[in-house]
């Protein structure tokens, strides 16, 4: 009789199922790439176009994706490239980053949620299993819950405000605080412009929207995603998330600039030492601190992974992040990665401003304020959603007595409890990381009727410039809001240099600094304040600005003054001149002469791929005619010389930049800095720098029609 022989079924091969899942959602979609490279990507569903938004994401610059999310996850120490902060910059991510409970929290969230988290797994996966020559230098294989660490798309999130020279001090290496954290070194302002116009003052009778984050430059991408789900939105997306941060779609708009409120709060608790821990009072009670092992992984010098643990703590008010006066820190601050996640996502797909106010009721907004438009005319500029309740009687923006329960969180505000304004009679709205107490001239909230955590920094010479531009004006138009988002005036210097020349025409007749800056002071004396390519006075009165900076940075910071304020009420009129003198020297110095015009030296320059910024003198590069956003310019260009270096290159401030019109048809106009590709050999790594320095958007492909006649490349995913 034969044997009769049974197999056991094959199991399926992981990697081939994974595969298949893969192309059938790549099938779902297509990925059309205009004359700018800028893709518009089409899915059957929001999780089709999720999975071909971070496909393209991935062919534009994967190296940018995978370095948001080492910081995101706290895993930057792992790359062969990492400095030696790495480890510390991570472990402060996983102060706050567990990735056990963001895997739980990805399990118990929303099927809607789930889905988008996994086609986001989807399409970095399938990229790289198509594009074997991209080669991650730490994430070969990305998980769905990751994306919960990296939520909100700021520029520098809630967490990064934690010094790492104090938390390198308490967790065992003592580090006094860098030239950078005490205010010594000029520091473009991290922030944006956004202004919203209602129709009674345009021409049109169509609402506008001024787009403008300052971030640095190649921070996100621009992109459209679309969907039969009724996706349509349009702008600027982070590297690594599936949302649009910054954008619109048909029938509603939103801007985010970043806060001056202040809902990131320490707590200096009374910690003792008990056993082989340690104790916190609270109130007229002693409460165990609270201690966590977190092991980090780092990179060798000779290439291989080692480990290092760390014994964190955190008390109910957070994890322990400093020691100050002999008081240990803990740091409060959102952290709600799925409401943070829902939020982002969801108000892509609002149409006016009732669905968006209904969306921001998750309350998981923390460090932006936004400035809103829709199609039927509304207007807003909100407050960020999340803001604590606390007593009013302690100062938020120092250290608070964590031993004292009347200084903790109370729960947060309502949104109607916050000082956000909507449809004002004014017809406008504006804010440029300034207070919000003038966010809409006569019609902005009163600072008298909330408490003073709902501003930290007070007002800035970009919101004097805002004002100016829009205060009694009328007949907007798309134009006419470019324009004045590159408007030259430069208020700080208006309001500092008239104190100069006094100073200057009070000088004794023998005093030798009066003949040495006479030419220097009728330069100055003469300007109209406006930056420009040709401009000497720009020049002369930026270095001696920088000058000044250097010299008093660290004061303001320590007043909570910004740095011009500081220097027009605390610098000594001896001191400004002799700052004179010093920019004066360092321009003929640096140039040959101190008349030297702008151009010459504030220089647009993208060499290669880095993500660190690096710069050569010798290289071609792009003259750019505006200035730091500190000195009152809207159009921000964060310049500096850097080693070896004696022109200044701007690294941050203007990086997209939009103006959009709301009506039956959606309108807008874009650039950014450089181009779509962070590939060196792609025509789109620097094809908009013309246009960007000279403010010259172009228009946005917003639809099919639209793209006729401008579609470079037509695709799906793996093709």
């Amino acid at each position: 009789m034969a044997a009769v022989l049974t197999m056991a079924p094959t199991a399926p091969d992981p990697a081939s199922a994974d595969m298949a899942r893969w192309r059938a959602e790549a099938a779902r979609v297509t990925i059309t790439r205009d004359d700018w490279g800028i893709p518009h990507v089409r899915g059957q569903s929001d999780a089709d176009a999720v999975f071909g938004l971070i496909y393209a994401q991935a062919e534009d610059d994967f190296s940018r994706v995978e370095a948001n999310y080492l910081t995101a996850l706290g895993r930057t120490a792992e790359a062969p490239d990492a400095d030696d902060d790495a480890i510390w910059s991570d472990l402060r991510q996983r102060l706050y980053v567990e990735p056990a409970e963001l895997k739980a929290q990805y399990a118990a969230s929303a099927p809607w949620l789930k889905s988008l988290m996994n086609a986001w797994a989807d399409g970095l996966n399938f990229y790289l299993a198509t594009h074997p020559g991209t080669k991650p230098k730490v994430l070969t294989h990305f998980e769905p819950w990751m994306a919960l660490s990296f939520t909100e798309g700021s520029i520098g999130g809630d967490i990064e405000r934690i010094s790492l020279s104090d938390l390198k001090t308490f967790y065992g290496k003592p580090t006094p605080p860098t030239p950078e954290e005490l205010g010594m070194v000029p520091r473009e302002p991290s922030g944006s412009n956004g202004i919203a116009i209602a129709p009674k003052l345009t021409s049109d009778g169509k609402a506008l929207l001024l787009i403008n984050p300052h971030t640095s430059f190649y921070f996100r991408s621009e992109a459209q995603m679309s969907s039969a789900q009724g996706l349509d939105a349009y702008g600027a997306s982070t590297w690594g998330q599936f949302f649009i941060y910054q954008g619109f779609n048909a029938k509603a708009g939103w801007m985010h600039t970043s806060s001056t409120v202040d809902n990131v709060d320490e707590f200096a608790e009374r910690v003792t030492k008990r056993g082989s821990g340690y104790v916190y009072r609270y109130g007229s009670a002693e409460r165990p601190v609270t201690g966590k092992t977190v092991t980090l992984r780092y990179r060798k010098s000779d290439g291989s992974l080692g480990e290092r643990s760390f014994t964190t703590w955190r008390t109910h008010h957070g994890p322990i992040v400093a020691i100050k006066s002999g008081r240990w820190i803990a740091e409060a601050l959102m952290w709600k990665p799925v409401p943070a996640l829902e939020q982002s996502w969801l108000r892509t797909k609002t149409s006016d401003l009732k669905s968006f106010l209904q969306v921001a009721s998750r309350r998981a907004n923390s460090s932006n304020d936004t400035l809103f438009a829709d199609s039927k005319g509304e207007i807003a500029f909100l407050m960020p959603q999340f803001m604590p309740l606390r007593d009013n009687r302690f100062d938020y923006t120092r250290p608070v007595d964590g031993s004292d329960p009347a200084t903790d969180w109370k729960g947060l505000h309502t949104l109607p409890s916050l000082p956000s304004v909507l449809n004002p009679r004014v017809g406008w709205v504006h804010n440029t990381n300034d207070w919000p107490w003038d966010a809409a001239g006569p019609d902005s909230p009163k600072a008298a009727n909330y408490p003073r955590y709902m501003d930290q920094i007070g007002s800035n010479a970009r919101g004097t410039h805002a004002d100016l531009l829009l205060q009694g004006k009328s007949g907007w138009t798309p134009e006419k809001l470019r324009v004045a988002a590159f408007d030259s005036y430069l208020p700080a210097f208006a309001e500092l240099i008239p104190g100069l020349v006094k100073a200057w025409d009070a000088l004794p007749a023998d005093d030798p600094r009066r003949a040495r800056l006479a030419d220097p002071v009728a330069l100055l004396r003469s300007w109209d304040y406006r930056w420009g390519y040709d401009s000497t006075a720009t020049s002369l009165a930026v270095f001696w600005g920088d000058h000044l900076w250097r010299e008093v940075g660290s004061f303001a910071q320590a007043e909570r003054m910004n740095v011009p304020d500081y220097i027009a009420t605390r610098v000594k009129p001896g001191d400004k001149l002799d700052a004179l003198a010093a920019a004066a020297d360092r321009l003929k110095r640096d140039f040959g002469d101190w008349r030297v015009p702008w151009r010459q030296i504030n220089r647009f320059q993208r060499l290669d791929d880095s993500i660190a910024p690096h710069f050569d003198d010798a290289g071609d590069s792009t003259p750019v005619p505006f200035t730091s956003a500190q000195w009152g310019s809207l159009a921000s260009f964060g310049a500096r010389t850097w080693p070896g270096t004696k022109r200044y290159y701007g690294t941050s401030g203007n990086s997209f930049v939009a103006v959009v019109e709301f009506g039956p048809r959606v309108k807008a106009m874009a650039v950014m800095a450089g181009g779509q590709s962070g590939d060196p050999a792609s025509r789109h790594f620097a094809d908009q720098i013309g246009r960007y320095a000279e403010g010259r958007l172009r228009p946005v492909y917003f639809y099919p029609e639209d793209l006729k006649g401008h579609v470079e490349r037509r695709y799906r995913p793996g093709e």
